[in-house]
């Protein structure tokens, strides 16, 4: 049995909360029988939904309501009454408070099924999918990996302010994180350091700052502006350090090995890397294709793809600077001969790149999204134009949150 202390961020004054199916702060006695995609609880009180942080699929436990919404309500986790075998203890103290993790309590080979649920329920409530979806690829290491951090703090009104990063539901209230135990150790290092200038003189800072930590191959590195170098397999990838790039190191080469293996086995001859940033895909798959064409909205992340393939001496790699949404107007190669990896951001695409790229004909389509639902909605749309899928395997770049990556292929039905 287990008592927790409910976070600050979810006490709301009782004149704000919403009369309904349960009174304020009441306490309830629930099963929970599954866990949302956000990594909460679900338990249900006569047909009526009730989402608890915190809380396991297969335990008992007391909750304490303090939202009652049109259908649904939220409660916040007092007591584990019986515990799921799964359980485990949080590595960090804050966990639960810090809204960066949430599944520290649960253990990894469980966190790896919830997040190949997560994937196949996206596919058939959203996509209206039915397919096998793989395991979840695990990642080799579950802490330490994370090679970027952002923590924050807002304006310094008092000595003891908190830097660190937002507190779980909320959009405003920073949670103070001396050590996150899912930055390697040099980023923590570094932390600490930055943790103790910042306070030391806080009259710099008038209105708050975020801050970066990125560990690379130059060491932890803060400016945003800085060239970085990160090396993924044999390639070598230089990018500045505000940039976005995948953050575990431990998996990227297997996850992006995977990418480039389903591209390849398509038989294609060319591979086109749509939203290619700088080069990651394109370069890792350049020695297995004739020619390799990339387009990537920023000017200046395509510039870098284009001396990242001169670094690595690669000759049959082309890089362009535009909207992905007139991507194959420019590319000077068969459709029915490549092979186009999508790997947009987390919205996913629009139905008019999707229309393109039906267009263009491709002999596979490999789909890389950190956001199975947009995944799930947008191959939908491909499948209602003659698509189908033929491989789903979700990876873990983000152990111990709810956060999950997905690759999925297409060919011609």
């Amino acid at each position: 049995m287990s008592e927790f202390e409910p976070p600050q961020s979810r006490k709301p004054d009782s004149s704000k909360f919403r009369e309904g199916k349960f009174t304020y702060h009441q306490e309830i006695e629930v099963e929970i029988a599954s866990l949302t995609n956000l990594g909460e609880g679900v338990a249900r009180v006569d047909g009526w939904v009730v989402f608890i942080a915190g809380a396991l699929a297969g335990e008992k436990i007391v909750a304490r309501i303090w939202h009652n919404a049109a259908n649904f309500s939220r409660g916040d986790l007092v007591r584990v009454v019986v515990p799921s075998p799964h359980r485990v203890q949080p590595r960090c103290d804050l966990f639960g408070e810090c809204g960066g993790c949430q599944y520290q309590n649960l253990a990894y080979p469980q966190q790896l099924e919830w997040k190949q649920k997560q994937v196949a329920e996206a596919f058939e409530r959203l996509g209206g999918i039915k397919t096998k979806v793989d395991a979840c690829h695990p990642s080799p290491k579950q802490y330490g990996y994370r090679s970027k951090i952002t923590p924050h703090f807002m304006t310094p009104r008092r000595a003891d302010f908190p830097i660190g990063f937002l507190a779980a539901g909320t959009s405003r209230r920073v949670v103070d994180v001396p050590k996150c135990p899912i930055a390697t150790d040099a980023i923590n290092s570094a932390l600490a350091r930055s943790r103790k200038d910042i306070k030391s003189n806080p009259g710099r800072f008038e209105r708050g700052a975020t801050l970066l930590f990125r560990d690379c191959e130059e060491g932890v590195v803060t400016d945003s502006r800085q060239v970085v170098t990160e090396k993924v397999g044999a390639v070598q990838l230089k990018f500045l350090a505000g940039e976005f790039f995948q953050n575990n190191p431990s998996v990227l080469e297997q996850f992006v090995g995977h990418a480039i293996k389903l591209a390849h086995e398509s038989g294609a001859k060319h591979l086109v890397d749509t939203y290619c940033g700088s080069g990651l895909f394109a370069l890792s798959g350049a020695r297995l294709f004739d020619s390799v064409n990339g387009i990537e909205v920023s000017a200046e992340a395509a510039r870098k793809a284009a001396e990242n393939a001169t670094l690595n001496h690669f000759l049959n790699c082309r890089f362009i600077a535009g909207s992905a949404e007139s991507i194959f107007k420019k590319i000077p190669v068969e459709g029915h001969e490549s092979a186009v990896i999508v790997d947009p951001p987390r919205k996913g695409c629009d139905e008019a790149f999707l229309d393109q790229l039906h267009a263009f004909g491709p002999r596979r389509i490999v789909y890389v999204s950190c956001a199975p639902d947009t995944q799930a909605r947008d191959v939908k749309y491909l499948c209602a134009k003659g698509w189908k899928v033929i491989s789903v395997r979700p990876f873990d770049l983000f152990p111990q949150t709810r956060h999950v990556e997905c690759i999925a292929a297409l060919e011609r039905a």
